[in-house]
């Protein structure tokens, strides 16, 4: 089993390749449709701006690449953070297209109370939406807190797709979602500590693949 790790050039990939490698996975950086070809699963992270993120994915030529390893052949993919975003189907930051893998938009975080400082940085809680909670929260209690750093969130139109949501002040935001084999998390796994590598390790359960 080999895995990739989508480098878009805009997100910081060495932690998360290390971490998923103490896990005994192999994973690597890989930036070309061939690297995303050949793997097991696909890891799609982000920070920034969601039209370069997506600027970057076609200058890449990546995307019809993704749409068939990821809709047609069903290959197990985890976005996290802005990487989940992309999985939209448009966003406001730019107006921009996403990949629309899933039903819905990236907005920008807005609270009511003006004082409330945006991006969101820091430690949050995820809570299951469900009673029976997903298989992506095996072994994590739900008072565990899971590291933050985003402006915009998904908002999803389809709430089967939603597995957590967490709290920023006075905001409610999805912070995970699955949809068959496309997985996503808005906070940081490879920030989370051993409860965040947990998470990575039930994708890749949830998969088949461990």
């Amino acid at each position: 089993m080999k895995g990739v790790i989508v480098d878009l050039g805009i997100n910081n990939i060495q932690s998360l390749q290390h971490k998923i490698t103490r896990l005994g996975i192999k994973v690597e950086v890989g930036e070309k449709a061939k690297d995303i070809d050949q793997s097991d699963f696909i890891i799609l992270p982000g920070v920034g701006y969601f039209g370069e993120a997506m600027n970057r994915l076609r200058e890449r030529d990546l995307i019809d690449t993704l749409n068939s390893r990821v809709v047609m052949k069903q290959i197990p993919i985890l976005g996290i953070c802005l990487g989940m975003q992309l999985f939209s189907e448009d966003s406001e930051e730019g107006n921009t297209a996403g990949l629309g893998w899933i039903r819905g938009s990236t907005k920008l975080l807005k609270s009511r109370n003006k004082k409330i400082s945006i991006p969101h940085i820091g430690w949050s809680r995820i809570n299951s939406v469900d009673a029976n909670p997903s298989p992506l929260l095996n072994q994590i209690e739900q008072t565990k807190r899971f590291y933050f750093v985003h402006s915009y969130h998904l908002q999803c139109q389809d709430s089967t797709d939603i597995v957590t949501t967490s709290t920023y002040e006075d905001i409610e935001f999805v912070s995970s979602i699955r949809k068959q084999n496309i997985f996503g998390t808005q906070f940081h796994p490879e920030k989370s500590h051993r409860d965040g590598m947990q998470v990575v390790w039930n994708f890749l359960h949830c998969s088949g693949l461990v």
